[in-house]
């Protein structure tokens, strides 16, 4: 079993650049950035119970990391860099820190939160999580969305930006929302911090100049942030080209 996913620019050689979208989204919202970055081969990858991905189930991040590596070996991929937004960015580093790394030449991560290191804390996390699951589970996903999107990471949009996310995310099945809060939980995921610090390999996190939390997150633990002016949590949507261009300097400086 690997996961869906869809190849872009296969005319290009060089390293491929592997996307992983954040929850309730699909691969192909990358697409204005990679048509930003068409000098590299690039594959974008549904996420389990996400887009063409949703009949596939994890348990936990190991699996994850596991099916990702599965679907590179599948597609034939040896060398990449691996770009993830918020929950994609979560599972980006958790696989950069203890998955098979063969290849991966470095780490960009977008608003992705590196884990809450007390046990408490983790605790909170996993309730609040299961508190959204049941709803997905229960409700009508219109309804549960637009809640969803009244949260304070997401404070930066405007009220017609955020009638445009339920409409493009109103397709997810509610069950399947669910059942990737609960397994992949940032309440479940290992503290990473420490195994970022340490990795040999070159890792840039990013982070819109608007998306207050996540700035100090960066600035609690070090972080070596990148930040993408005029956006906020989700800087890839709201400025793609901007965005770009600091992916395709990241690279140009790595080679």
């Amino acid at each position: 079993m690997t996961l869906a996913c869809q190849r872009y620019n296969t005319h290009n050689d060089g390293p491929w650049l592997v996307w992983l979208h954040g929850l309730l989204g699909e691969g192909h919202e990358w697409e204005p950035v990679i048509t930003a970055c068409h000098e590299y081969p690039s594959l974008v990858i549904d996420l389990p119970r996400h887009g063409n991905s949703a009949s596939i189930s994890v348990n936990n991040f190991i699996e994850i990391s596991a099916l990702l590596t599965k679907t590179l070996k599948a597609q034939n991929i040896t060398q990449y860099w691996l770009i993830g937004y918020s929950l994609g960015g979560r599972i980006a580093m958790y696989h950069a820190c203890f998955g098979d790394t063969t290849g991966l030449l470095g780490l960009i991560v977008e608003g992705g939160n590196p884990g809450l290191y007390d046990g408490k804390e983790r605790q909170d996390r996993i309730y609040h999580d299961k508190r959204w699951a049941q709803r997905f589970r229960e409700e009508p996903i219109e309804k549960v969305l637009t809640q969803w999107y009244q949260q304070s990471v997401f404070s930066d949009l405007t009220d017609e930006k955020r009638q445009l996310l339920v409409e493009k995310r109103r397709h997810n099945a509610g069950f399947c929302i669910a059942e990737s809060l609960e397994t992949l939980s940032l309440g479940h995921q290992p503290w990473l911090v420490t195994e970022l610090q340490q990795l040999t390999l070159p890792f840039i996190w990013l982070c819109g100049e608007n998306d207050e939390k996540f700035q100090m997150i960066a600035q609690q633990y070090s972080l070596p942030v990148t930040t993408i002016p005029h956006a906020g949590h989700n800087a890839h949507q709201a400025q793609p080209d901007a965005y770009a261009v600091v992916i395709n300097h990241i690279l140009s400086l790595f080679g």
